[in-house]
């Protein structure tokens, strides 16, 4: 529970937003006095304490679970016993050279846990780094080195999706979509690589339309062969790129294209990891293990910043027989020993729990709570896979208008393009989805549907000002 309101320090006199204003930068937003920005009180369970910046305070579900990474809630015991525990022993030691027990066995968890099927080698070796994009311009590394010790150096492209969206550093940027992402705003500075069309919707595809794309995808894959080193793709789930959802069936159609020509496949789970689309993984989906994998965000609960990169016994040893003779990175902070203990205890909840059940559950709220949202006419489309929901819009949301709605209905989201989604924490209650969805639904019938009745009215009004024109035709 939250503690009481007067508790703790005595707030200064300055008010906190208006000092963040003059100095801090948030992410994807301009440095302005006038940005809209909440306080955060106090964090509990599935909710936040929030302050507005005219004082008034609300008490909201985080449905975003802070960039989809707080899967066990906020201040977890289990979580907070871990985080003690280690730091009565040591927070940091540098990783060069040296070892400890929390990335051990944090490595061991990842590689027992990791996608397997039969006859296909498993993913072995585990490279800890500080975060998702970070993990990424590990994996394009390691796939451009693998291939050069194999006496394959022209591949140094790779092969993604359009509406794929793998981190903000250079190299991840690179194999983003190249309209909707960042290639325009720093051009000649990114990568050339080789984009196939996004897959199929999961909604409604068919057997014709997903064979159509793999075709597609094996022509371009033939075509620039002698140059690729990798097929770099967000298994199931395009995320960032537009909460997209596509057939399993389409991974394994990627892994034959990776096979016959050579290709490395690599799986961006950052985001799609730790069960957030039903299974432990969104490779597992399809049965499918790719040769090297990301993971990241929900990785230690949402507690600190910690990704990892997985790769198969083969790559590793051939990339470790190179001329290079090492994987050419090394983050200073990597191994964190105190976010290894964060990770260990998250994935020791989900080993011990009933995150499938609860995924299931929150799955079935979300579908019916959301439903309700297709009556809307502003409303392109609803959908929802695992624990994700996907209100899509005709036109773009209105970011400002529908968070502040949302929070007038106690409940937080953080749109982006047309899109009001949640990912929520996996201990949500069915009260707390019922909440999250019915707030979701409001909000956007407060600023959307409203905008489209008005201008219904506007133009109805506009054509019945304007005379019927009269003429003859000859």
């Amino acid at each position: 529970m939250f503690p009481p309101r007067g508790a703790g320090p005595v707030r200064q006199e300055r008010d906190l937003i208006r000092r963040d204003r003059a100095r801090l930068w948030h992410p994807y937003a301009p440095a302005s006095p006038d940005l809209p920005l909440w306080e955060v009180e106090a964090a509990d369970g599935v909710r936040l304490r929030l302050r507005g910046e005219d004082g008034s305070r609300h008490e909201v579900i985080d449905a975003m679970s802070s960039w989809w990474s707080v899967i066990h809630g906020y201040r977890h015991p289990a979580l907070d016993a871990a985080a003690a525990a280690q730091l009565a022993k040591f927070s940091h030691v540098m990783f060069g050279g040296l070892t400890h027990a929390p990335a051990v066995e944090l490595a061991e968890r990842l590689a027992a846990m990791a996608p397997a099927a039969p006859g296909r080698p498993g993913l072995e070796r585990v490279f800890l780094a500080d975060s998702g994009s970070v993990s990424v311009e590990v994996a394009l590394k390691l796939a451009v080195q693998y291939q050069t010790a194999g006496g394959r150096p022209r591949r140094q492209r790779f092969l993604s999706l359009r509406g794929g969206y793998h981190g903000d550093t250079f190299a991840a940027m690179g194999v983003c979509d190249p309209v909707d992402g960042m290639h325009s705003a720093f051009p000649g500075l990114l990568a050339g690589n080789v984009f196939a069309p996004r897959p199929p919707a999961a909604a409604s595809a068919t057997p014709e339309t997903v064979q159509a794309w793999a075709a597609g995808v094996a022509d371009l894959a033939a075509k620039h062969s002698a140059e690729l080193a990798a097929i770099v793709v967000e298994p199931v789930l395009q995320g960032a790129g537009g909460m997209h959802a596509y057939p399993a069936e389409c991974l394994a159609l990627l892994r034959e294209v990776a096979d016959r020509h050579g290709l490395l496949l690599i799986f961006d789970e950052i985001a799609t990891g730790f069960g957030r689309t039903g299974e432990l993984f969104a490779a597992d989906h399809a049965g499918v293990v790719p040769d090297i994998m990301c993971v990241g965000k929900a990785l230690t609960g949402g507690y600190l910043t910690l990704a990892a990169m997985l790769c198969t016994a083969e790559v590793a040893a051939a990339v470790s027989g190179g001329q290079a003779g090492a994987l050419l990175h090394g983050p200073t902070f990597m191994g964190n020993p105190l976010a290894c203990a964060l990770a260990n205890a998250s994935l020791g909840i989900l080993e011990a729990g009933r995150w499938r059940d609860d995924v299931a559950r929150i799955g079935a709220g979300l579908a019916s709570g959301l439903a309700p949202a297709l009556e809307l006419e502003a409303v392109r489309d609803v959908r929802t896979l695992g624990a994700v929901g996907v209100i899509e819009l005709h036109d773009a949301v209105d970011v400002t208008a529908v968070t502040a709605a949302a929070i007038r209905h106690g409940v937080w989201v953080r749109p982006f393009r047309n899109l009001v989604y949640t990912m929520p924490p996996y201990i949500s209650t069915r009260a707390d989805i019922a909440q999250v969805t019915a707030g979701m639904v409001a909000a956007v019938a407060e600023v959307h549907e409203a905008r489209v009745l008005k201008m219904r009215v506007h133009e109805t009004q506009v054509h019945e000002r304007v005379p019927a024109r009269s003429g003859s035709s000859s």
